[in-house]
């Protein structure tokens, strides 16, 4: 029998063409039982898996093992895919720096003001200048741009952080929290970095999670241990990850599993050495963790049942293990059972449970060994083309390899073009072209691809098909 694990985490990794004016960032939210992805061309989201409660946001309940278009969203720059796992949730924050949310929303998790599920998303309430979002199981956390952080959803065990176990459907401020700078959270706790370097942490603390030498919940904030120099923190179901500056990382709570990494199969209510160091990024399953070296090596400990470590066994282990035949990683994200991984071309590889399709590869088969998947946004309408782009196109689509722009309407003075893989590699970029330019790409290989232009001000996306 599997375990189901309610965990989210957020991956970013960067592909942009040399002289190129346009961002390609792909990010990748892995959660519960469902994952999240940022297509480069127009910051639209896709997602997969799991979708019982709508969390997918393509406006039906009905899961997906491929990815799927969430409804009318687009110009998204992070999402945070929840820990609710059949009863999830997703966020989304925009350019504008509003927050949106779909999925279960029976303890107001969504933040609008309302108990209704949404399988489409809506606009969280009375937020703005918000720089940073995360989800925990049944509630979420946001952070603005004076340091202040708003939670809003399940309070159960403090959650919310603002001295109450009541829940709320809209954002309300934690008081006692300035000067944060990152924020993360577990499945029933969360924890905020403060820009001096120390970590607090509120929520659940059953296992000790919060590390403050106590197992009692706590509805505000505490401190956890006297750990300075922090640059990177994680939670996981009971069990808290924190990376110092250096490349030593600390964990305490839950280890059942061995998921603190300190060798041992005891929980620890304070902050305890990890045996691993030279790390650059660390994630927090649900009982498992995963790091990224500096050396672009992936490593794992903790539960293995669903091929967590992906080590090519099952058997779970408190000893660091590297993750097969993955190099040159750029960033990582563990979901609930699932991890993802980013390396430096670009390529985006997977493993761990896909019981509901987690992976996005079409099929439901857990791997114990990384698997790369392609096409993320590629699947039924490809990438969502801007409603204004027949104002400047791609000519002749499809092509042989060899074209040129369509300005539609006065002269233009030429535009900015990068052509991007479904995956989000950029594969080409050119200086200012005109009408007059011949554009060659015969170099790549048939198939589809997204060409993003930049006339001096406005952006226009474009599937293009070589043959």
């Amino acid at each position: 029998m599997k375990t189901r694990h309610y965990f989210t985490a957020v991956i970013l990794a960067g592909a942009s063409c040399s002289g190129s004016s346009i961002a390609t960032a792909q990010t990748v939210s892995a959660g519960g039982d469902h994952s999240l992805l940022i297509c480069p061309s127009d910051s639209s989201v896709y997602a997969w898996g799991r979708n019982s409660a709508g969390q997918l946001g393509d406006g039906t309940t009905t899961d997906s093992d491929i990815p799927v278009q969430v409804n009318a969203l687009t110009g998204v720059t992070a999402i945070s895919a929840g820990q609710g796992g059949s009863l999830g949730h997703s966020l989304a924050l925009r350019k504008d720096s509003t927050v949106w949310a779909w999925g279960f929303n029976y303890y107001g998790e969504l933040g609008d003001g309302t108990d209704v599920d949404s399988d489409v998303p809506v606009q969280v309430s009375a937020l703005s200048r918000i720089i940073a979002i995360a989800t925990a199981q049944y509630s979420s956390i946001a952070l603005k741009d004076d340091g202040s952080v708003w939670t809003w959803g399940d309070n159960t065990y403090g959650e919310l952080g603002d001295g109450t176990n009541d829940p709320s459907n809209v954002p309300i401020q934690i008081s006692s929290l300035t000067d944060i700078i990152s924020i993360a959270s577990g499945k029933n706790h969360c924890l905020a970095l403060k820009d001096d370097g120390t970590v607090w942490a509120w929520g659940r603390n059953n296992s000790g999670q919060l590390g403050n030498a106590s197992n009692s919940a706590s509805n505000v904030p505490v401190q956890v241990g006297t750990l300075t120099n922090v640059t990177v923190i994680a939670g996981g179901d009971n069990h808290t990850m924190v990376l110092q500056d250096g490349g030593t990382a600390w964990a305490c709570g839950g280890n059942f599993k061995g998921q603190l990494g300190n060798g041992t199969y005891s929980d620890s209510n304070v902050p305890v050495a990890v045996n691993i160091t030279s790390i650059t990024a660390i994630e927090a399953g649900f009982w498992h963790t995963i790091v990224l070296k500096g050396d672009g090596t992936v490593w794992a400990v903790g539960e293995n049942s669903n091929g967590e470590l992906g080590n090519g066994g099952n058997t779970q282990t408190n000893v660091f293990t590297q993750v097969s035949s993955l190099t040159d990683v750029n960033s990582i994200s563990g979901g609930s059972n699932h991890t993802f991984a980013v390396k430096g071309d670009n390529t985006v590889w997977v493993w761990g449970d896909n019981t509901n399709g987690e992976f996005g590869n079409g099929t439901l088969t857990d791997s114990n060994v990384p698997l790369e998947v392609t096409g993320f946004c590629s699947h039924v309408t490809a990438v969502q083309q801007t409603a204004d782009a027949v104002s400047v196109a791609v000519y002749p689509n499809p092509s042989n390899g060899h074209v040129r722009l369509n300005f539609a309407g006065e002269a233009t003075n030429g535009a900015f073009i990068s052509i991007y893989s479904t995956t989000g590699l950029c594969v080409h970029t050119s200086g200012i072209v005109t009408a007059q330019t011949p554009i060659d790409i015969s170099g790549l290989s048939k198939g589809l691809y997204v060409a993003t232009i930049y006339d001096g001000s406005t952006f226009h996306s474009q599937r293009i098909v070589l043959q």
